[in-house]
This record gives C-alpha cells, structure tokens and sequence, in this order.
C-alpha cells in the first residue's frame, strides 16, 4: 500500500499529518465560526469545501459554532468525509490545489470550544496517581481504597464552566480550613493546580436504561481532546468530605481545540496494565484499548521561560475509555452527543510523570525548580500552564495541538 503524502509541505514535527485531520470550530475576521480541520499550520475551510462541490456536507451543518451536529451525522459518515479530506490534500491533482485561499494560516484565525458540552464527567483512572494521592493523605500501606481496583471510579463535573484553550482563569475564591485554625476562611485559593487529562467525546446517543458495552464503546466515542481539570486543592480538601468536589472543581476545567478521532488513533493501540484482580464481567475487553500517547505539562510565570515540569503517557491509566463508557452507563444513564469525558490525572510510574503539583511538590514540601531560578509548589498569579499531546512512530505522527491557559488574581468580592 502506498504511504498516505500530502502535496502540501508539512514539517515532520508537526502535530497536524496528512495522518491526523482533526476536527474544529474557527473564526476569522471576515467570517463567524464554522468547521476546519488542521492541517500542518494551516486550517482547511470545509465550508469553502462544501460551497465549491468538494465535499457534501450540509452548509448549515458547517456554519454551526460547534461540532454537535456534524458529529450526530454518525460515525460512518464522518469518517468518510475524513477520508474525502485525506484525498484531497494528498491526490496530486486534486482540485483543492485551484482554491488555495481555503487553506488559512492558523495563527490568522480564532479558534473557538469544539463541542457544545451537554455533561461532563471526570473518572479517577490512574493507579499511580490515586495511590499518591492516598499515600499523601491516608495510610501510605493502604493508599488505595478498597473499590478503586473494581470500579472505574468518577464524578459529574460541572459542563458550564469548561472553557477553551487561550482563555485566561481568575483564581476562584472559596472555604478553607488553614493548619491549626479552628473556623473556616473564605479568600482565594492558595494551592491551585493543574491536572493532566485526555478526554473523550460522545458521539451517539443512548438511551435512557441503556447499557453500553466495552465491546460496544468505539461507536459512541467520536474522538478525544486534552484537558487540563484545574483544581484549588485547599478548596477541594475541605469541602469534599463527605461528598465530591464541588467548589474546588467546578471554576474551570479548559480543552485542546481539535478534536483527534479515533480513527486517527488506531495504529497507536496498546495494551494497559495488568488489572488484578480480575474485573467483573462487565468491564472484560478484548483487543489493546489503551493507547500511546504521550503527554508534557510546561509552567511559565509572567516574562519569564517556560519550564518543563511533567512528561507522562495515557499508557498508565489503569481503566481504559472503553470501561469507563460501560462502568457509566451500566446503571442505565444514558449519554448524548457532545458529551464529555475526562480521564482524571494522569500520572506515570517515575515522580517526573507526576500529572499535577500536588504530586510533583508532594503536598507542598518540595519545590519544583522553573528556568530562572524561581520555585513553586502550586499556581500562582500569571502563571501560564500549557499541555501538549501527540502519539509518534516511524512514518506518522498523531498530535493534539495544545491546551494553555494563564492564571489571573483572583476577583475582590
């Protein structure tokens, strides 16, 4: 079989081959938002496309400020408007080549969130992360909890509040307990975070008293995004006993623009961790459903250089998407396009895959060194976090673009 070329001259570095064609919503000065795909540094007009006979796909559908619609297309049908792309821009006649003012620099155009999110839900599934979180705040013997090995453990996040990659964050205010104190504070967070996160998009509705099977799975998953689940862990600490996060969650959590399919994704399967004990029939699969994708988090404070200070890989995560589908919807809830699902921190085996500060400072006792000489145990005002995403062998290279956001002071009450 011949190798899949693109015309068009795309570095190898670049997170956007001829490989990828991810999903997005963009606008420019001349137009309001509608639907590209990425390509090298360029963003590809798919409503041009369509309007010059390109492609069929519904204008209406194209014009839309997010990717609901076009995805409620079903999987089938989008990913043959994925391959009609990877034709044109490979074919060495094609006839994209007679409108190059469809193809647009990205960094002229306005990247908006790609998806109208309906609900979200954040899952727990990184042993290495949960037992350093046990470890730090429990029984370092017993750090995980006794179902954290039978159930894909999660929570229903807060949709309003997730915000797309670019958009700055005011440090959110809320209760604390201080050390020794014996009442509450309320005041701005002192120990805000990241969290490093893949995220999944639904791309099928179910119904209500519908379960879904891991077997099932890739045909309700449209594709996956970067997510970084910021967290106020002083917040989060004194709230979420006995419940969940709330307040220390729901501020924001912020997303990579493009939305990489899993077709794109298809050669970069592997298998996951050995799960024991052996998981209930339910969450059984067959195949490698983890995948390889590797990860980096870089922190930079205001005029200053951005310090590497994470490198991690979804090949640790204990409970894959497709058991995380079937452990949610096995009590009968029933999820909708559009839906977002997020793979809690994803931390590695060795302290510089630590998905987080928490992790990385351990509770605040270690300082993480930044270029310049400055430290930090957590966030602090105008600091800028970006994460990166890509899956690479030889000959392809799959990546997501990334997901930066800057923190701002915290808003006087």
């Amino acid at each position: 079989m011949k190798e899949l070329q693109s015309w068009l001259r795309i570095p190898e570095s670049s997170d956007f081959s001829i490989h990828n064609i991810p999903f997005g919503i963009f606008s420019t000065n001349r137009f309001g938002p509608r639907i590209g795909v990425a390509i090298g540094d360029q963003v590809l007009d798919l409503v041009g496309l369509a309007q010059k006979g390109l492609i069929e796909v519904p204008i209406p559908i194209l014009t839309k400020p997010h990717l609901n619609d076009f995805i409620r297309l079903g999987k089938r049908r989008t990913s043959a408007i994925r391959q009609s792309l990877q034709r044109l821009l490979s074919d060495v006649d094609s006839p994209l080549k007679d409108f190059p003012e469809l193809l647009l620099p990205q960094k002229q155009v306005q990247m908006h969130l790609p998806i109208e999110v309906g609900d979200y839900t954040d899952f727990y599934s990184s042993k290495e992360h949960a037992t350093n979180v046990g470890a730090m705040f429990r029984d370092p013997e017993n750090a995980l909890l006794p179902n954290w090995k039978h159930l894909p453990v999660g929570y229903h996040g807060r949709a309003s509040s997730i915000i797309a990659s670019g958009q700055s964050i005011h440090r959110p205010y809320g209760q604390t307990m201080p050390r020794g104190a014996e009442t509450p504070v309320f005041g701005p967070s002192r120990r805000l975070d990241f969290e490093l996160e893949m995220a999944f998009v639904i791309g099928k509705d179910s119904q209500l008293g519908q379960r879904i099977s891991t077997t099932e799975a890739d045909d309700y998953i449209f594709g996956m995004v970067l997510f970084n689940d910021w967290s106020a862990r002083d917040i989060q600490k004194w709230e979420y006993a006995p419940l969940g996060p709330f307040l220390g969650k729901s501020f924001a959590s912020s997303i990579s623009p493009w939305i990489v399919t899993l077709d794109a994704l298809a050669d970069f399967r592997l298998s996951g961790p050995q799960q024991d004990p052996t998981v209930l029939p339910y969450l059984q699969f067959e195949g490698s459903r983890n995948y390889d994708i590797q990860l980096e988090v870089d922190l930079q404070p205001k005029d200053s250089e951005a310090t590497s200070i994470c490198r991690s890989n979804t090949k640790h995560l204990y409970w894959n998407i497709a058991q995380q589908l079937a452990h949610h919807t096995v009590n009968g809830c029933n999820i909708r396009i559009g839906d977002l699902m997020a793979s809690g921190t994803i931390s590695g085996p060795e302290p510089g895959n630590y998905g987080s500060m928490l992790e990385l400072s351990w509770g605040g006792k270690k300082n993480i060194e930044l270029k310049g000489g400055q430290k930090r145990t957590f966030i602090e005002d105008y600091d800028t976090v970006t994460m990166r995403a890509f899956a690479k062998k030889p000959g392809k290279r799959i990546g997501f673009g990334e997901v930066s956001n800057q923190i701002l002071p915290a808003i006087e009450p």
